[in-house]
């Protein structure tokens, strides 16, 4: 689960990891509150999404009167997608040299990776597209965790100034000790800097495991902070295997892989996904009934692409369940249909017996996804 950056900064805490002095704010009249922060402050849109700042999102305040204004620009506003219903207001910090540092799981290494640069304050991946040589990158195994000997190497073959070594260190390490008991995916800090005050991480981006739920009290807080949309809750409701994508094509199959091909066949020609919906094997009737409902209170979809083989799954149950999602219904989108596999011939008489002019028969996946493509422009 991905973290808000207030999210992530409250773990800091926890850790005494450095960072600077903030509060948050839900809506403007909570600046009325007072606050305990010394001027200049950087108001900082709660979004969990990149180019907060060249959207506008981020702004330097020098006094209460750009404080509320600002405020007022950022609150509400949309960042690709997202709506800013938070703000994070902190102390600017002065910065003398700004550096990147992360942890997170190699899986094919079966290994924690550190990475550690001295270009910090920028794109991450361009560094190392660009300059590979700029960026460290440290296996950790789990057994034997990250010993000072380790970080110092790192800090060194990264060139970071030499004058920080110890703060440096003793930061690195609080950073790994969240990563690692705080049952984190990710800890990354872009930039984490060189201050008038010392090592600070300025940014936070934390993302928790949350099959360790059970372990850590404070996940199911975090949890309800974040909005979850519309479809993704009804989705859970419904016990469905829901993921909220960017496009607008909506996708419902039988089975992770197949699933996984029909995005990549959907972007083949030309369209995105507005979600990953997995029914499972078996799937019922009812199962692909509620699959299209909960598809129907996602207002980014435009059409909608079934794609089923059936080998424990039914295609004929499948058929049932579009037929009992659909009949006297003014469908706001065409749904194209592609069954292949068990009982796929009954399935196809089933619909074909109760037709619907938004409904479209297909008999390939590519076919099927071309067509659902267009459908949706």
């Amino acid at each position: 689960m991905d973290l808000f950056e207030y999210q992530g900064k409250s773990l800091y805490g926890n850790y005494d990891i450095a960072h600077p002095n903030s509060f948050l704010i839900n809506e403007i009249e909570d600046l009325n509150q007072g606050f305990d922060l010394a001027y200049p402050v950087v108001v900082k849109a709660q979004v969990q999404v990149g180019g907060r700042g060249k959207a506008g999102g981020i702004k330097l305040a020098n006094n209460n009167e750009e404080l509320t204004k600002y405020s007022n620009e950022i609150l509400g506003m949309d960042i690709k997608g997202h709506t800013v219903e938070r703000i994070l207001i902190e102390e600017a910090s002065e910065i003398k040299e700004e550096y990147y540092l992360s942890f997170t799981l190699d899986r094919s290494e079966k290994k924690y990776l550190m990475m550690l640069s001295a270009k910090g304050g920028m794109d991450i991946e361009a560094v190392a597209e660009e300059n590979p040589d700029d960026l460290t990158m440290v296996h950790i195994d789990p057994s034997q965790g990250l010993d000072e000997e380790i970080i110092l190497e790192a800090i060194i073959n990264s060139k970071l100034n030499p004058d920080y070594q110890q703060e440096l260190l003793e930061i690195i390490s609080r950073l790994f000790e969240l990563f690692v008991t705080g049952d984190c995916d990710l800890v990354e800090v872009n930039p984490l800097a060189i201050t008038a005050g010392g090592v600070m991480a300025l940014d936070s981006k934390v993302s928790l495991d949350m099959n360790a739920k059970y372990r850590h009290e404070y996940f199911d807080k975090i949890e309800n902070e974040i909005p979850i949309p519309p479809s993704e809750k009804a989705a859970k409701e419904k016990g469905l295997n829901f993921i909220k994508l960017d496009g607008t094509v909506g996708i419902i199959g039988n089975g992770a892989g197949l699933v996984m091909s029909t995005l990549d066949v959907v972007a083949e020609y030309g369209g995105s996904a507005s979600n990953f919906l997995d029914i499972g094997g078996g799937a019922k009737a009812e199962t692909v009934s509620a699959a299209l409902e909960v598809l129907e209170s996602d207002d980014s979809v435009s059409s909608v692409f079934i794609n089923i083989f059936g080998g424990i799954t039914r295609c004929d149950l499948v058929a049932e369940g579009i037929v009992e999602a659909t009949t006297g219904k003014d469908l706001k989108w065409p749904i194209v249909i592609r069954l292949d596999g068990t009982n796929a011939i009954e399935g196809l008489k089933i619909l074909k017996d109760n037709p619907n002019e938004k409904i479209i028969i297909t008999k390939t996946m590519n076919q099927a996804a071309e067509l659902a493509v267009k459908g949706n422009n």
